[in-house]
């Protein structure tokens, strides 16, 4: 199935936001910008905050060597690598856009709550007594018991039902099913 123009944007309007890192960020760069400001205004009125003829001396007559100032440029480093694999990485949402009976309406439904739906549909199976669900990624795993040996024939039994009940649930981006049973102690 391919994703329509729709399906796209609401893979984007479900993709989380990152709010506190861009809080942080955003609180970082005011700070700076306020002090660069204030900084110039004060150089104008002939009153500069920065002693910049301190600032040059400690940094010549300071090794650049020193552990000090190599782990505070480490860890300034590792900071920045940090934000940036953090803004390139995809986030997680923690809601599964479905689909509804309107093309203009998508809705978002709890990852937990979808994989409660597909745990209660497999403990629906005869023969197993006990499922869960748990999504991770675009994979469903469903775990349980069993209570006879005919573990295979109630793992696709399981799939079965799995499949189907997602097909009525709809999600945009189709996930896959894995089953996995044990027999009853």
């Amino acid at each position: 199935m391919s994703a329509t123009p729709a399906d796209k944007t609401a893979m984007k309007m479900f993709r989380p936001s990152r709010t506190v890192l861009s809080s942080l960020v955003a609180l970082l760069i005011t700070v700076v910008g306020v002090l660069v400001a204030a900084e110039v205004v004060s150089a104008l009125l002939n009153r500069p905050l920065v002693a910049y003829a301190r600032m040059y001396v400690w940094a010549v007559t300071n090794p650049w060597r020193q552990p000090l100032i190599l782990i505070v440029a480490l860890l300034m480093l590792a900071a920045g690598l940090a934000l940036l694999v953090t803004a390139l990485r995809s986030g997680r949402s923690g809601l599964i856009p479905v689909h509804t009976g309107d093309p203009d309406l998508m809705v978002g439904v709890r990852a937990r709550s979808f994989a409660s739906a597909l745990g209660h549909t497999a403990e629906q199976v005869p023969g197993v007594y006990e499922a869960h669900a748990s999504i991770r990624g675009p994979t469903v795993t469903i775990t349980g018991r069993v209570a006879g040996p005919e573990k295979e024939q109630a793992a696709e039994a399981v799939r079965h039902a799995v499949l189907t009940r997602m097909a009525a649930l709809q999600p945009v981006t189709p996930l896959a099913v894995r089953v996995d049973l044990k027999e009853r102690a």
